[in-house]
């Protein structure tokens, strides 16, 4: 049976061509995430050989490189943190809103992802809780989770935030708990429409951005050097606030049960998972991916090996960047305290929330062959590879050239 396709055999590759073409325009977190993606599970990190203690089978498992933009240590880790989030669930409906940075100002978020991506999450939270509180929509404190996604299904650039949010939240004087209504004419529970909320979130980014570039926070290099004058910058807003901006909301999830499922697709995704891969031949990739222009039908694109990595590390995040954020109720400082007072306004066994929907972990020690004794760890291997430091000093500062998607024209050789 031949072995699935991964992301580290693609990198593999192309990473030669890759390097050659691109090599000097890598930061620091891109070279880290193409070397740890070709390494995990590999030698070359380490790891132990395990004994079955009935039947005497042996085995060997490499070390995980626990990078957040590798595929294959992603599983893990989204196991982890959902069962850590199922005690934090309401019996309410909840809510899925979108918000997407508009393709004018994508180019500058790759030059300036720390700036453009924080900006991203603040504008979208205020819009909800500026909207939330106000008496005209709901007059409550919602609470809403966030995550960031900069890619879309071809890989491209393609920034916006995937918001879960509560429907409903607590009063003013925190007194009682206020659902949302449902509306008579668009039979929908949400407590605003998105018209409001595009504008709204349009007009708070814009601000956000003005002071960030009035700040000195802004950098431009290459081909957007020319926005580093004022009036150029201007008029670059002004293009990209001539239409609405995107956001929509989602009907209400049925179940909390469903918002786990909802949760597990979304949270500690990356730019393209394993199972999309479907070949790899003369040095050209083959995925598959969804055309949403041409009512979702599932298509096929093949690039390059070197055009694949380029597109999938121009969505690594810088080092220290937080993705999934909580705001209102759900801030992380009076999180559980706030959701026990919630329960006791929802009059809410605290106690007695659903368990389903989240999958039992497998016991990692059970042995494959006989399925009856336990593996156990009889020697260590160790790693050839030395252990990188974590930014050489040379390094401190961001090299001009950064993007992969904004200063380089060429097409892959």
């Amino acid at each position: 049976m031949t072995a699935a396709l991964e992301v580290a055999d693609v990198f593999r590759d192309g990473e030669s061509a890759f390097l050659r073409h691109y090599g000097a325009m890598l930061c620091y977190e891109q070279r880290q995430v193409l070397r740890a993606v070709t390494q995990c599970r590999t030698a070359a990190l380490g790891g132990h050989r395990q004994k079955c203690d009935d039947c005497g089978h042996e085995m060997i498992l490499y070390n995980s490189c626990r990078n957040r933009h590798c595929p294959k240590c992603q599983a893990m880790a989204r196991a982890a943190w959902l069962e850590q989030r199922q005690s934090e669930l309401l019996p309410i409906p909840y809510f899925h809103v979108v918000f997407t940075m508009p393709q004018q100002l994508a180019p500058l978020a790759l030059q300036n992802k720390r700036v453009l991506y924080d900006i991203l999450f603040r504008a979208a939270a205020e819009t909800l809780l500026e909207l939330a509180a106000d008496p005209k929509h709901l007059g409550a404190k919602i609470g809403c989770l966030m995550v960031l996604h900069s890619w879309g299904q071809t890989l491209m650039h393609h920034p916006h935030v995937h918001c879960l949010v509560t429907g409903g939240g607590i009063s003013n004087y925190g007194s009682r708990w206020i659902s949302c209504k449902r509306s008579e004419r668009s039979k929908r529970l949400f407590f605003v429409h998105v018209k409001i909320l595009s504008r709204v979130f349009r007009g708070k980014f814009i601000e956000l951005l003005k002071r960030a570039f009035s700040n000195g926070q802004l950098r431009f290099h290459g081909r957007l050097a020319a926005l580093a004058a004022p009036n150029a910058f201007e008029q670059c807003l002004d293009a990209s606030v001539e239409k609405d901006w995107v956001v929509y909301a989602k009907r209400p999830f049925s179940s909390p049960s469903c918002v786990l499922k909802y949760l597990a697709r979304y949270t500690h995704r990356v730019a393209i998972s394993q199972r999309r891969l479907l070949d790899l031949k003369d040095g050209r990739v083959s995925f598959e991916y969804k055309d949403y222009a041409d009512d979702q039908q599932t298509k096929i694109m093949t690039l390059d090996s070197c055009e694949f990595i380029r597109r999938f590390l121009m969505h690594t995040l810088p080092n220290g960047f937080v993705r999934i954020r909580y705001y209102g109720f759900l801030a992380n400082r009076y999180r559980q305290e706030q959701l026990n007072h919630c329960r006791s306004l929802l009059c809410a066994d605290a106690t007695a929330l659903p368990e389903q929907g989240s999958e039992p972990t497998a016991a990692l020690n059970h042995c494959p062959v006989c399925k009856r004794g336990n593996l156990i760890a009889i020697e260590l291997i160790p790693a050839r590879c030395r252990v990188q430091p974590r930014r050489p000093h040379f390094l401190t500062q961001q090299p001009a050239y950064v993007s992969l998607g904004v200063h380089s024209s060429r097409s892959p050789p």
